[in-house]
């Protein structure tokens, strides 16, 4: 029998905050800084979602580390005028830490960047643990930001559901054992998700309220 869904994992960018525009925004200005007309808007939407170090090691990897700077300072520069919140996110949020869910963050991103887009939603105190590319030798979808979020929830894989944008997140849950669900609106597309085969596909942050009380009934 399928145990109730008690903790919920959530990727961030592109998930939970529409930083889409900004992290395509900013790779292109890089990018084109380096390597004139070499990475169109398609090229860029293969970017989001690993980190940056396993992105511009694949790019150039003795440039790796400079490129890496380059890009934080300018992503956290333009941040706050460039990101917007997903209708119906903070409100979905508030619900479902009434529900008594557990909640937490598993992002490839750096923890302080993740902080400061939690306070920028008003949402930080909801969440019970933040799991970043700075707490993990191995990113998503490497099982181990999973397996540390759910070890400092106390949660077993059998209780959790990741939800993410992007084939690291679903792939990412599947190695960790816990139930995954896609995001409709992110911006590689559903079919692209639906690919992946996640266990839900989520059309609105809302679907998850019904997701949780069906699977706690």
């Amino acid at each position: 029998m399928t145990k109730s869904i008690t903790t919920l994992l959530f990727d961030f960018d592109g998930t939970l905050l529409n930083t889409n525009e900004l992290i395509i925004h900013t790779f292109s200005t890089v990018l084109d800084k380096h390597f004139p007309d070499s990475y169109g808007r398609e090229d860029i939407l293969e970017f989001i979602g690993p980190s940056l170090n396993q992105t511009f090691e694949l790019i150039a990897p003795a440039q790796a580390e400079e490129l890496v700077k380059e890009y934080r300072q300018l992503n956290l520069l333009l941040h706050d005028e460039m990101v917007t919140e997903y209708e119906g996110v903070g409100e979905t949020l508030q619900l479902l830490k009434k529900m008594g869910m557990k909640m937490a963050i598993v992002s490839t991103k750096r923890k302080e960047t993740i902080l400061h887009g939690l306070r920028l939603m008003g949402v930080s105190e909801l969440f019970d643990a933040v799991i970043s590319l700075d707490d993990v030798e191995h990113p998503k979808p490497n099982p181990e930001p999973i397996l540390k979020a759910l070890n400092e929830l106390a949660a077993s894989p059998s209780e959790s559901l990741m939800i993410g944008d992007n084939s690291h997140d679903i792939e990412g849950g599947k190695n960790a054992g816990v139930r995954t669900a896609g995001v409709a609106w992110s911006v590689k597309g559903e079919e692209y998700l639906a690919s992946l085969n996640p266990d839900y596909m989520l059309k609105h942050i809302t679907d998850l309220l019904e997701i949780v009380k069906e699977e706690t009934a």
